[in-house]
């Protein structure tokens, strides 16, 4: 992403290619295609981009058997009026702007499917269900009398077995974008969307402030929208640390142990980010590029 801004690319084209990177790089396995199978084994991806001077963004979700989803959801704003495209239509819409069927299956994702099957399909995302979804695979059905249970609000998912590219791009003149791709959480229930794809949420830019990425337990985040916060904090003057913290603070209160962080960057370069305390999660690692620093530096920050 570094190199295409040094090149003369422009904001957007630097997050299609760092995102883009990780995609082929299969990022942590959370990443692109071979990783994260669902309840039938299939892998399936989430990406979004967005142009903080147009405010447009391009979405993709649930998308199958292509590779690159952070170039679909480029193609998306520079070829249609929609925001976001789900599923198997959005794989035909693809295929349609040049972008090859793929198997997005490897070796190593069905290894994971079929250890998954061998341990009763645990853990998985069904609640209040018949049979017992905390002992057996299913299939699931409602139950005849329902009895809800108190839902659980700790995460299932854990630094190990979820994440995201996030991205946030601030060009030479204050330009601000965004990005992020992602294969989801593993094991998740076929259709099911994290925050990744939905602006506001998975990420957000908007070049008057500046821009934030989220990555964690997308189910609980998204429902605060952190990243769209944590840009309107920064507008208001706040630092972009402190930006991040409030967000993360925010959680916190209706779910203390979700997984998850966010980094923030304002129009005049500065940045930060935060995340939630949890055992096995006491601090988050991020990368930086910027003309102060020689080379793209590893930064780390302490959980709250």
């Amino acid at each position: 992403a570094w190199r295409v801004l040094e090149l003369g690319g422009s904001e957007l084209d630097a997050v299609e290619r760092g995102c883009g990177q990780c995609e082929i790089d299969q990022c942590d396995g959370s990443v692109g295609y071979g990783g994260s199978p669902d309840e039938s084994g299939e892998t399936t991806l989430d990406a979004m981009i967005m142009d903080g001077n147009t405010m447009e963004v391009g979405a993709v979700a649930d998308l199958r058997r292509v590779k690159n989803a952070i170039g679909v959801a480029r193609k998306v704003i520079e070829y249609t009026k929609h925001t976001l495209l789900v599923g198997e239509s959005a794989s035909l819409f693809a295929v349609r702007m040049g972008f090859p069927y793929e198997d997005l299956t490897t070796q190593k994702s069905f290894s994971l499917y079929s250890e998954w099957l061998n341990q009763s399909c645990q853990p998985n995302y069904w609640k209040n269900v018949v049979p017992d979804s905390s002992k057996s695979c299913g299939p699931y059905k409602r139950p005849e009398e329902v009895t809800y249970k108190e839902e659980q609000t700790s995460s299932q998912r854990n630094v190990h077995n979820h994440d995201t590219i996030g991205m946030v791009v601030i060009g030479v003149s204050g330009t601000v974008a965004s990005g992020t791709s992602t294969n989801g959480a593993i094991h998740k229930i076929p259709g099911r969307v994290g925050d990744s794809p939905i602006a506001g949420a998975g990420s957000y830019a908007d070049s008057t402030a500046g821009g934030a990425a989220a990555t964690g337990d997308g189910d609980i985040m998204m429902r605060f929208l952190p990243s769209y916060q944590a840009v309107e904090y920064m507008r208001m003057g706040t630092d972009p640390t402190v930006a991040c913290q409030k967000v993360i603070s925010r959680i916190q209160k209706y779910a203390p142990k979700f997984f998850g962080a966010i980094i923030c960057a304002n129009t005049t370069g500065s940045y930060g980010a935060a995340c939630n305390r949890i055992p096995g999660f006491t601090q988050f690692h991020f990368m930086v590029s910027s003309p102060l620093l020689s080379r793209p530096t590893e930064q780390v920050v302490d959980c709250i």
